[in-house]
Parts: structure tokens; C-alpha cells; sequence
């Protein structure tokens, strides 16, 4: 393995990346959800990669993202079920073509585990969330550009952002759960 030492930085015991402005690559970064369906079962489903950039900085605690997912990639695998979500009844995509999150602050954990915090816009809501935060890795790729590698996860109740449409069953429950687990994988670049 490839010596990394100059690619990376000791803060508070952890490895972490040089500082600097990185760009993802869509290529390798994935932002999936998942969500009870009729109290049995989990639906999931991914977004196409999102679109900004993030700022590592000197003091990692002053580190900041700020991106964007456009709501008409959603996938399922379910064609019907993807329209559906596309619709007023859930995203409206013709009125609100994107969810975006700005980070607002980062605090380190210990090891490889970090906490990022940030607002969180879903249509005209904006609600602060917790990320749970995991610092993969950092290397060359074949090309020589420096690579980072983070994981993300999150919880957030959908009605609270004004998504509440849902259907009653009739053996009880609903057919939507409220509670929303979102997962983000990220590779990104530095830039020069």
C-alpha cells in the first residue's frame, strides 16, 4: 500500500484529510433512503449523487458543506411508485426541484467518528439534523488525484418537512412509516 502520510493529518487521535476544497465523484458517491412500507417491510431508494462541494479546513472543526440533490432521480426500482413520489403528493418536483443541506458544524468523536450538523431544506422547510459521521479513508487514485472517503447516516421524520401524505390500512398502520433513515456514501476530489 501506497505510503499516504502527505495526504493526511493527525487532529485528536484521528487520521484525516489535508485541507483543502473537495468536489465529489459521482461515480463513486451514493445518497440512499429507506422507509417502512405498510408496517411490514422497508422500501429503499437512492437519489443520483449531489451536486457542491466541502471545505475540510485547517481546524476540522471549521470544516463546511453546503449540496444539493436533484428530487427527480429518485429510484426505487418501481417506475409507478418513483412517479408517484415525484408528485405533489410527496417531492413535487415541478415546484421544488431540490433538497439541499448547509453544514452548520462539525465535532469529532473519537477515532474515525465525527458529528456534522446542518440545515436540512426539504421543499419550503428548513430543519436542523445530525449526521453521524465516518471518515473512510484517503488516497491517490491511478491518476494522481487525491481521494477522500466519508459514510453518513441520519434520521428524519418526513412530516416534519411537510411530506405527509399516507394511507390508512385496514389491519391497522399506515402505509408510509414517518421515520425516514437516510445513508450517504462519498468519494470526492481535492481540487487544485
Amino acid at each position: 500500500m501506497a505510503d499516504t502520510a502527505e495526504l493526511t493529518r493527525t487532529f485528536e487521535g484521528s487520521t484525516i484529510p489535508v485541507a483543502g476544497t473537495y468536489a465529489f465523484d459521482a461515480a463513486h458517491t451514493t445518497v440512499g433512503f429507506s422507509v417502512r412500507h405498510m408496517m411490514v417491510s422497508k422500501v429503499r431508494g437512492h437519489f443520483a449523487p449531489p451536486t457542491g462541494t466541502f471545505t475540510i479546513a485547517e481546524d476540522p472543526k471549521d470544516s463546511s458543506v453546503e449540496v444539493e440533490i436533484d428530487w427527480s432521480t429518485v429510484d426505487t426500482g418501481e417506475p409507478n411508485r418513483d412517479n408517484h413520489l415525484k408528485s405533489g403528493d410527496f417531492f413535487n418536483v415541478e415546484k421544488y426541484p431540490t433538497i439541499s443541506f448547509r453544514s452548520s458544524g462539525v465535532h469529532h468523536v473519537k477515532g474515525d467518528s465525527w458529528v456534522l450538523y446542518g440545515d436540512l431544506t426539504v421543499q419550503d422547510v428548513t430543519k436542523p439534523v445530525t449526521l453521524e459521521l465516518e471518515v473512510n479513508g484517503v488516497g491517490r487514485d491511478p491518476y494522481g488525484n487525491v481521494k477522500v472517503g466519508f459514510s453518513a447516516t441520519t434520521k428524519i421524520n418526513r412530516e416534519e418537512f411537510g411530506l405527509t401524505y399516507n394511507a390508512v390500512l385496514e389491519t391497522g398502520g399506515v402505509m408510509v412509516g414517518k421515520e425516514v433513515t437516510i445513508e450517504i456514501d462519498v468519494e470526492a476530489a481535492l481540487q487544485p
